[in-house]
């Protein structure tokens, strides 16, 4: 179990000064709890006694152990494939029906991942016709991203995927308006660069912004309002985004399903407008 999960669970029994402690390791997570106890201590404003009291009420078996956890933390969330592989499990049996077995596992988890509130919350969000929506993954997730955007420009006016180049991320930037909406889905080995945009677009451009990430949380939560963690490991050497393609997947379903009268003219016209790049009888001769 993760610290951060170790805080929640307990969160209903702590003191006025256990609630300082765990927002102030939560609010830089994980890197603040791997200062040393007196500096946690003095911005705190609490003495290392109660930190390891603290600590121990998390289920710790003193402050080093809550480190340990914590850099064990760390080194999952920067794992490549050459790391994934060393612990990958073989295959039993046919290839494709034990891997299909493991993406459709991710998958149940995924659902049970995600409150049903938090989805409806999230879909209400992304069909708000007053809000514009502004998406990016990072260098794997982008595929998400891109998906996302292409169905979604389908079902609703102000769609917009943004660039993978970062000199291009100012221009969007100065388009959006306060309320409008930031989604990114960023995976293990992070990028620092989609949490800086995220961070701007929150507090110079006062968006909201939506995190689609994995269970050791992309530093982009730090700036989001809502944070959609899903399941990612298939025990080989890749990361599955099959989760976070049927979350997508849902979203995109739901809102249409939901907005069905408008949906259907706008797929219309869409469908209408668009341009024929089939082969023609010339082309045949």
């Amino acid at each position: 179990m993760q610290v951060r999960d170790r805080i929640e669970r307990v969160s209903g029994e702590m003191t006025a000064t256990e609630r300082r402690l765990s927002a102030a390791i939560l609010v830089d997570y994980p890197f603040a709890g791997l200062e040393p106890i007196q500096e946690i201590a003095q911005k705190t404003n609490t003495s290392p006694p109660t930190i390891s009291r603290f600590v121990t009420k998390l289920g710790f078996h003193g402050f080093q152990d809550f480190q340990r956890s914590l850099i064990s933390e760390l080194k999952e969330r920067q794992r490549s494939p050459v790391d994934l592989q060393r612990t990958a499990k073989p295959v039993d049996g046919a290839y494709l029906q034990s891997f299909l077995a493991r993406a459709s596992k991710i998958i149940e988890q995924t659902g049970m991942a995600i409150p049903e509130a938090q989805f409806e919350r999230i879909c209400g969000l992304l069909s708000d016709p007053r809000r514009a929506i502004y998406v990016i993954g990072g260098r794997m997730s982008d595929t998400i991203a891109s998906y996302m955007s292409r169905h979604l420009r389908q079902t609703r006016a102000k769609v917009y995927h943004l660039p993978t180049d970062p000199e291009m991320w100012p221009e969007y930037l100065l388009r959006m308006k306060p309320r409008d909406i930031l989604f990114v889905a960023d995976f293990r080995r992070y990028q620092k660069n989609l949490e800086r945009l995220a961070e701007r677009a929150v507090q110079d451009r006062k968006v909201l912004a939506i995190l689609l990430t994995d269970r050791w949380l992309s530093p982009v939560s730090q700036h989001a309002t809502e944070v959609l963690a899903v399941p990612i490991e298939s025990n080989t050497l890749w990361d599955s985004y099959s989760g976070a393609f049927s979350v997508v997947e849902a979203a995109l379903t739901r809102i249409a399903e939901t907005n069905w009268k408008t949906v259907k003219a706008r797929i219309e016209d869409w469908d209408s407008l668009r341009l024929d790049f089939g082969e023609t009888e010339e082309d045949d001769l």
